[in-house]
Parts: C-alpha cells; sequence; structure tokens
C-alpha cells in the first residue's frame, strides 16, 4: 500500500530526485518523443505534529516536471509495526473498503476481525486491534476509549456535521473521534487529508505501473507474432485452393500482434479491417523501418510474378527470419480480375488470403472512388446546363437560396468568393458585376478533362455522346469513360498524407477551363467537402494478411501504364513505424521498372519525403527469351516451344532488357537485387546464366527464386540479399527538377528511361503544355502514360528498342493528384475485355457461398 518511503527528509529528498531521473529516462528510452507531464510524489520532511508526509515535489522540478503538492498520510506498510501475527480490526463489511481490507491485511499475514455496527460488543473488539481500519460512514462511531494504546488507526470515513464556526454551517469528520483517538493510536490518519489523499496517490502508482506494463508488452517494433506452417503439396494446387486450405488468423488478433490498438482498428468481418490514420500519430516519433520496391523487367502479358515475388519475400523475412516485415500492395480493378489478367493476390504459395475478398470488393474503397468521380463529372454538366440556361439572378437565387427569409453563404461559397477577391460575407451585398463572377464559371465544354469511371473493362465507352434526352434541351457532348482506378481521385488517394491534405488535393483537381482559359477546380463547383466525405473510410488503409501469416496493408490501385501505379503512401508510412527500424516494408510498383519503379522514385518518394533502401528487380526465363526474339507470348494460349525449352541464346539475348532496367534502378543510387522467378519449365543453366549476368552487369546480387511453389522458403535467399543490401551504402537522386520545363522533363524520362532519341509533341500535347504552364501548373512532376510490354511506345518492340522517337499525343493535369501525365502513342485509358474474359471461369457454388473458377 505504501506509495513511498517514510525516511529522513533530506535523504528522500536525494533519493527520490535519483528515482525521478531514472524513470524519466527510461520513458524518454521506452517512448520516443516523451515530455515529461505531471509528477505525481515526492517525500518530504516528516511532521510529527499533524502526522502525514508533506509532498513538496522540488526534486520533481529539478528533472524537469511539473509541481504539484499532495499530502500522504502514514500507514500500516510506510511504518515500522510488522503486520504479519499482529491482530487486525475491519470495521465495515462493504464490497468497496470493507471486505478488500480485510483481504489485502491478511494476505499480509494479519489476524483479521471485521465488525461493523450490529457487531455485539463493538468497543471491545476494536480494542483488541493492532491495526485498525474504518469505514461505516457513520460518523466519529470510533470512540478514542475503545483504541488500544500505540494502534494504527487508518480512517476511511467522511461526514458532514453541524458546526456553526464554519462559513457553510458544517465540517469533515471521520469515523472515528479523531480528537480522543489521537491521544492513544500510534499513528492514525486525519481527515480530511488522509486517506483521499493516499487513494489518488495509490491511484496514481497504479497508473504508473500499468503504463509500464503497457509499454513493456507494446513497445513499438517489438512483435510478438504468430506465424501459419504451410503445408505444401506437389504438384501445386490452384491458387484459389491453396487459399482455402489455410485459415486466416482473425484480424483482430493479426493486429494486437504487430502492435495497433483495438481503437486503432476497424473490423470488416474476419479477414479484414481498416487502420484508423490516429495509429500513425501515435507512432510519429518511432524510427522508420527499411523501405523495399519490388518492380520488374518490361514483362510478357502473363505477367511475371511482381505480387508473388513481394508476397514471398515478406513471408521468408517474417515466417522465416523472424524480422517484423509488411507487405504493401495495390487493390486490383475488377477491370483485370475479370478480363485478362485475373486476380493480383499473388499466387502459388505465396498470396494474401482470402484471396476472393481481396480480389472482390474488399472494402469498398474503389466503388467510393467512382461514386466520387461520377459526381465531379454530374456536377461539371449539369452547372453547364444550368448556366446556360438561367440568368445571373436567377442562378443566383438558385445557388444561395433564402431559407426563413434569410440568405446564407455555405463555407465552401464564402472560400470561392475569397479566390475571387471578393471580401463580402452577406449575399445581398454583392453588385451586379460580382454576382456573375461568383455564380458563372463558364465552362468551355472543348476543355473538359474530366471523365465518367467504370470499374469494368468496357472499350465501347471510350468514346459516347451525352445529353440527348429531350430534357436536355439539345445540349449535347461528346464524352467518354476511363477506368475507375485511372480516376485521379485515386492517384489522390494514393498520395494524400492526411484527412486534411485529401480535402485540400480534392478541391485542387482541374476539370476544364473557363472560356477566359482559367482553371475550373472541383473546389469551384463546390463538389469537394462532398468528395471528403465519400472518401473519408477510403483513406484508412486495409489490413489483410498473407498464407504465413505476416500483415499485408492493401490500399489505392492506380494503374502503372496510365496512372502512377503505385500503393499509398499512408499506408507504407503506417507500415514503416510498425515493423520498427530493424524491420522492412516491401511494396510494389505496377509494370516493369521503365514504369512503376520511375514513378515511384519521381512521383511518390518525391512526395513521401521517404527514401528506398533496396530495389529488387523480378526477371523471369520466359520474358528474357521474348526479349531475345522468341515467338509471341498470348495470354490465353499455350507457350510456344520455345519457351518450354532450354534456349541459353535467346535468354542472352533477352537479358539486354534486364540489363537496362538494371541500369535504369542503379540510375537512382539504390542497390539493386535481381529475384529470377522461377518456372518447373526453366532448366538451372538458364536460371544460373541470368543470375551470373546481373551480378556481372550491376546488380548487388541475384538469386533464384521458388516462393511460388514452396512460400516464404523458397525466397529465404532473396531475404538474406536483401537484408545485406539494405546495410550498403547508397545516394538515392531524383532524375529530374520540378523546375525544368515541361517538354524537358518529358524528354528526361524518355531519353533515360526508355532509351528514346528524342520525343515528338503533337500540336495537342504542345497546347497543353503551354496551357498548363500559363495556369501555374508546369511545376508538377510527370506521370508517363505508357504502354507496359515496350520500353519503347510500341508493344510490338521487344528487348531494348534504340532510334525511335517517343510521340507525345496530349497532357492531361492531375493537380489534386500532383502531377501531368502525358499519353504516349494510343494508350487508351479504357480497356477492353478480350474474346475469352476470365469471367467464363467464374461461379458462385449456391449451397456453400463459395467462388469457384476465382483467379
Amino acid at each position: 500500500m505504501a506509495a513511498a518511503a517514510v525516511l529522513n527528509g533530506k535523504v528522500v529528498s536525494a533519493q527520490i530526485r535519483e528515482r525521478l531521473k531514472n524513470e524519466v529516462t527510461q520513458m524518454k528510452e521506452q517512448v520516443p518523443g516523451f515530455t515529461p507531464g505531471l509528477a505525481i510524489l515526492q517525500v518530504g520532511e516528516r511532521d510529527d505534529s499533524n502526522l502525514y508526509i508533506n509532498v513538496k515535489l522540488k526534486a520533481a522540478e529539478e528533472v524537469g516536471i511539473k509541481a504539484t503538492h499532495i499530502k500522504l498520510p502514514r500507514t500500516a506498510t510506510e511504518t515500522e509495526v510488522r503486520i504479519a501475527g499482529r491482530h487486525a480490526v475491519v470495521v465495515g463489511r462493504s464490497k468497496i473498503v470493507g471486505a478488500p481490507m480485510h483481504d489485502l491485511l491478511l494476505w499480509n499475514n494479519a489476524t483479521v476481525t471485521t465488525c461493523h455496527s450490529k457487531t455485539a460488543n463493538l468497543g471491545e473488539e476494536v480494542n483488541k486491534g493492532d491495526i485498525l481500519v474504518v469505514a461505516t460512514g457513520q460518523p466519529e462511531m470510533v470512540k478514542g476509549e475503545w483504541i488500544k494504546p500505540g494502534a494504527i488507526v487508518i480512517d476511511c470515513g467522511i461526514n458532514y456535521v453541524s458546526d456553526d464556526t464554519k462559513s457553510n454551517g458544517r465540517r469533515i469528520v471521520g469515523d472515528v473521534a479523531y480528537n480522543e483517538a489521537k491521544e492513544r493510536a500510534g499513528f492514525i490518519t486525519p481527515v480530511p487529508g488522509g486517506v483521499g489523499p493516499m487513494t489518488v496517490a495509490m491511484l496514481m502508482q497504479s497508473t504508473v505501473e500499468s503504463a509500464r506494463r503497457f509499454l513493456e508488452k507494446y513497445k513499438p517494433g517489438k512483435w510478438n507474432i504468430q506465424y501459419n506452417n504451410l503445408n505444401l503439396k506437389t504438384p501445386v494446387p490452384s491458387d484459389i485452393a491453396i487459399s482455402r486450405s489455410c485459415k486466416p488468423k482473425p484480424i483482430g488478433t493479426l493486429a494486437r500482434e504487430i502492435g495497433l490498438f483495438s481503437e486503432e482498428v476497424e473490423l470488416y468481418g474476419e479477414t479484414k479491417a481498416k487502420v484508423l490514420l490516429s495509429a500513425l500519430e501515435r507512432l510519429k516519433h518511432q524510427p522508420d523501418g527499411k523501405y523495399v520496391v519490388v518492380t520488374g523487367i518490361t514483362p510478357t502479358p502473363l505477367g511475371e510474378g511482381k505480387s508473388t515475388t513481394t508476397i514471398g519475400l515478406v513471408q521468408a523475412l517474417g515466417a522465416h527470419l523472424f524480422q517484423n516485415v509488411f507487405a504493401c500492395v495495390r487493390q486490383p480493378s475488377q477491370g483485370p480480375t475479370f478480363g485478362i489478367k485475373g486476380g493480383a493476390a499473388g499466387g502459388g504459395y505465396s498470396q494474401v488470403i482470402p484471396m476472393e475478398e481481396f480480389n472482390l470488393h474488399l472494402t469498398g474503397d474503389i466503388h467510393a472512388i467512382t461514386a466520387a468521380n461520377n459526381l465531379v463529372a454530374a456536377a461539371i454538366d449539369a452547372r453547364i446546363f444550368h448556366e446556360l440556361t438561367q440568368t445571373d439572378k436567377a442562378l443566383f437565387n438558385r445557388l444561395v437560396p433564402s431559407v426563413n427569409g434569410v440568405k446564407k453563404f455555405s463555407d465552401i461559397q464564402i472560400r470561392r468568393l475569397r479566390r475571387l477577391g471578393i471580401e463580402k460575407t452577406d449575399p445581398t451585398t454583392l453588385t451586379d458585376e460580382e454576382i456573375n463572377r461568383f455564380a458563372r464559371l463558364d465552362i468551355d465544354p472543348e476543355t473538359i478533362t474530366w471523365q465518367r469511371v467504370l470499374d469494368t473493362n468496357d472499350r465501347f465507352l471510350r468514346k459516347i455522346t451525352i445529353g440527348q434526352a429531350p430534357t436536355e434541351k439539345g445540349h449535347t457532348r461528346t464524352a467518354q469513360f476511363d477506368i475507375s482506378v485511372a480516376s485521379e481521385i485515386m492517384a489522390v488517394l494514393a498520395l494524400t498524407s492526411s484527412l486534411e491534405d485529401m480535402r485540400e488535393r480534392l478541391g485542387k483537381m482541374v476539370v476544364a477551363s473557363s472560356k477566359k482559359g482559367e482553371p475550373v477546380s472541383a473546389e469551384d463547383l463546390g463538389v469537394s467537402g462532398a468528395l471528403t466525405v465519400l472518401m473519408k473510410d477510403a483513406i484508412k488503409p486495409n489490413l489483410m494478411q498473407t498464407l504465413e501469416g505476416t500483415p499485408v496493408f492493401v490500399h489505392a490501385g492506380p494503374f502503372a501504364n496510365i496512372a502512377h501505379g503505385n500503393s499509398s503512401i499512408i499506408a507504407d508510412r503506417v507500415a514503416l513505424k510498425l515493423v520498427g527500424p530493424e524491420g522492412f516494408v516491401v511494396t510494389e510498383a505496377g509494370f516493369g521498372a521503365d514504369i512503376g519503379m520511375e514513378k515511384f522514385f519521381n512521383i511518390k518518394c518525391r512526395y513521401s519525403g521517404l527514401r528506398p533502401h533496396v530495389v529488387v528487380l523480378v526477371a523471369t526465363v520466359r520474358a528474357l527469351k521474348m526479349h531475345g526474339g522468341g515467338p509471341t507470348v498470348t495470354a490465353g494460349l499455350p507457350l510456344p516451344k520455345a519457351y518450354i525449352e532450354e534456349n541459353l541464346e535467346l535468354v542472352e539475348k533477352g537479358f539486354s532488357n534486364l540489363k537496362k532496367q538494371i541500369e535504369n534502378a542503379r540510375m537512382f543510387g539504390v542497390p539493386v537485387v535481381v529475384a529470377v522467378n522461377a518456372f518447373k519449365t526453366d532448366t538451372e543453366a538458364e536460371l544460373d546464366l541470368i543470375i551470373r549476368l546481373a551480378r556481372e552487369h550491376g546488380a548487388f546480387d541475384a538469386v533464384k527464386c521458388t516462393h511460388w511453389a514452396e512460400g516464404g522458403k523458397g525466397a529465404l535467399a532473396l531475404a538474406q540479399a536483401v537484408q545485406r543490401a539494405a546495410q550498403a551504402p547508397s545516394s538515392f537522386q531524383l532524375l529530374y527538377d520540378l523546375q525544368l520545363p515541361v517538354e524537358d522533363k518529358i524528354r528526361i524520362i524518355a531519353q533515360k528511361i526508355y532509351g528514346a532519341d528524342d520525343i515528338e509533341l503533337l500540336p495537342e500535347a504542345q497546347h497543353k503544355a503551354e496551357v498548363y504552364t500559363k495556369q501555374g501548373f508546369g511545376n508538377l512532376p510527370i506521370c508517363m502514360a505508357k504502354t507496359h510490354l515496350s520500353l519503347s511506345h510500341n508493344p510490338e518492340q521487344k528487348g531494348v528498342p534504340t532510334g525511335f522517337v517517343l510521340p507525345i499525343r496530349d497532357i492531361r493535369a492531375s493537380v489534386g493528384a500532383g502531377f501531368l501525365y502525358p499519353l504516349v502513342g494510343t494508350m487508351s485509358t479504357m480497356p477492353g475485355l478480350p474474346t475469352r474474359p476470365c469471367f467464363y471461369d467464374i461461379d458462385l457454388d449456391p449451397e456453400t457461398e463459395q467462388v469457384n473458377g476465382l483467379f
């Protein structure tokens, strides 16, 4: 029960000062950013006349803690009186005081008698007590003459009795007649100033002890995680069969294992959850872990296994090398899921589970993006229509309606007025000229860059005519649909840093220009607040897990060929804090290194300020054979014979592409580890050739990987190489300066990354470059929209094409996301379905409700 030892004042002051210093030091070590706050105790000199300890806290102030004063009574455990073997009497049997005190004293080996107001000969029983605890709630019930001389008396009562000498007509007394009792007791707690302050002190001491235990258990970066053991089978079953053979741990359990608090997690069933941004705020002073990006060579249409390698690598680092590790991947679009590519959860024994949850709706983020995007599109056309069919006054009256006879601007309208330089808040005071400027956006339909979106591959929406109904009074225009993941709102989600930042970015999105050539934004449309509401849950990263039980953040899903192709900055930041300084975060950049990796560095890292430690470059024998002149690879058709038989010549010729991508990665000053993703048709000679050539041409290391067939075990060599590379010297640098002209930034990417001789800005692209520069957007980074099937703009050109000029047919602005994206060649922002889409193989078992044939 002791809050502090009772010693000579001078001795205590020195000891307490040292103890406080030690505790503050420990707290600073355990909690980065800890600042000493309100102290609890400092023991001062004993005051014999009042029989309590005066707490002054001077020592606390000396170690930087704000001082306060409380008074502590001397209790039984603070005296030299032994409890063990003594007779204790407890008067009162409440569950709050009496019963607990009985047990506490009994546990300390006292002989305990419990009495109450109905006890016969109560005074005689009280007189037997060496230690007396009174808690009856009756003023001065225990008389001084009842008390055994020299006894320790703890009075827990607090009662009011009449007292004409007090201003309020009453005073506080305890359950013991204090003035009588103090003449017989050895020690006694006064009322007030006795048990009350001691209770506060003990509660504070318990709080400190609880906090210390909590910090030991939840020390940032210290995971206590249980991994799943894989039951590997040969031949390897289908992805969906493997996914269902492994029961995922409850997602709430995983969240606790990696150091998330229950209040930081929103569960979406048993297998997925959203993580609140409050976790990032809590961990903001925690050092970051090691940052690894997985990319690849220019792929075949089948893909080369970047997602599978990402998951295999984290399984190896976590379940086999026992490192804190997080995978951060993109949410797949339903376009390719039901189209030509299938799902994106990895494959074989290296995948995110449950894969059907991962590949379909997840937590609805893409649907929120679709709804928000199309709200903007609807607002654009509605605003054009209303401005064309109404006078200034009628338009203004509808934009600022009278409610109960009073007109009032909304907050977003006030902000528009300020941007226009109109410092008025009363709608009735605007002049006609101000009403015109406020009410009319005067959008030029020919400049609209904002398109409607749908998360489905639908080639017949690439060009449409809208406004054909009679109600639109002939106001038609040509428009188009993009796929949802190409929406600027998806890019905003991926690049934002907070809810406030997302609100600002959504408002900055430029949707068109006015007829005067001024940019028109979502904020001008008045829709940015509503967009933030639609996106308020989507900003929270989604937590899932791998087959072997390591954590995965699935968040944002921009395509890499028509957007910047990386998962969210927020997910990466939370993960880097959770893994701690010795842990790893492995994220994936879409498609080849010339596309996803270049944008990861020049856009994502530029905005996040994060610096990668290692690039993992995925290569396959079949892709190198394709680049070496092998037959065309077509999704859905069997591989030609050249790809399933040993052919070292094709591999060596095709190495040129891998060599170029190694050079591309090293251009940014980051060590490169080549992961050769092995297939069963590959020969050891082919794999060894790639490894040798990669090491000879600048890779930090190159290793064979069999994670598809063996899970984390098959990526152990890769994980160990990544660990070594993360310790190697690096000098990360960006490729271009933002202040360069738009054309120059495009040219640098084309020449240095793609190997082009030069670029050609077609008339529309040239015009847009001039317009965006004039509007103040020329200093944004560049996000090239280019085919992923070649280093050039022509998907048929494999290997390392040379002697080509890169044609830029158009440039669009994603001002809210923060980049300009040139459209290269005939690149479409709405994919189409193939002759035989993946949905042919997908069905639902109505009895089990299991998805069959998926992905």
